[in-house]
């Protein structure tokens, strides 16, 4: 199984291709499975020298579609992971989610500059139809991109943009958080600013 990563929106909306193709960067090049302008629902960036960066498929969340079958994996995931209350504002907005953007990453994201174009497309999708991102082995954002639910395996290290939820529950304080910092995190899994976190 692939590493991915994804954009959950809260929107059918198929951002177009054309202008997707023009965000691209040079060296890269975006392809249609399909051939169908705007209802696409796989794209594949590759190099132009052909090594493949990443396949992006469009499922949207229907009842006994692969949307619905990644989203009710999600919500049911997530139940038991830290801080409570990233996950209680996650189970309110998971239901609304429409449209899943999954990316798979592929061996050209090492090569010239192949994260930049996996970005690029990831931003531009985001940017259009709004939502959360999430990341394999890693957890999900909330509506602005910070990191809000931790799912991240082994000891990561180094800063990272993050946020917690006030306590109005719909309002975020963001902040760089120290990934392996003990006093960071337990402050994060607990929903709370660490002391010295240089706020965003």
């Amino acid at each position: 199984m692939g590493y991915y990563i994804r954009v959950l929106a809260p929107s059918e909306a198929v951002p177009f291709l054309t202008r997707l193709l023009s965000i691209v960067p040079e060296g890269q090049e975006l392809l249609s499975e399909s051939h169908e302008e705007p209802e696409w629902t796989q794209l594949r960036l590759r190099h132009k020298t052909g090594q493949e960066i990443a396949l992006i498929e469009r499922n949207p969340v229907r009842p006994g579609e692969l949307g619905q079958e990644e989203l009710n994996e999600f919500i049911d995931n997530i139940q038991d992971e830290k801080p409570d209350s990233a996950v209680q504002w996650l189970l309110r907005f998971l239901p609304r989610v429409r449209t899943i953007y999954a990316f798979q990453l592929l061996s050209g994201k090492e090569v010239d500059a192949g994260w930049a174009g996996v970005h690029a497309v990831q931003r531009a999708i985001w940017k259009e139809v709004g939502g959360i991102l999430q990341a394999d082995l890693e957890g999900l954002s909330n509506e602005d991109g910070y990191h809000i639910l931790w799912q991240f395996i082994g000891d990561p290290e180094g800063p990272y943009p993050v946020a917690v939820l006030n306590g109005d529950k719909t309002t975020w304080t963001a902040f760089e958080m120290d990934l392996g910092n003990p006093d960071h995190r337990k402050a994060f899994l607990d929903g709370r600013v660490p002391q010295d976190a240089k706020l965003l």
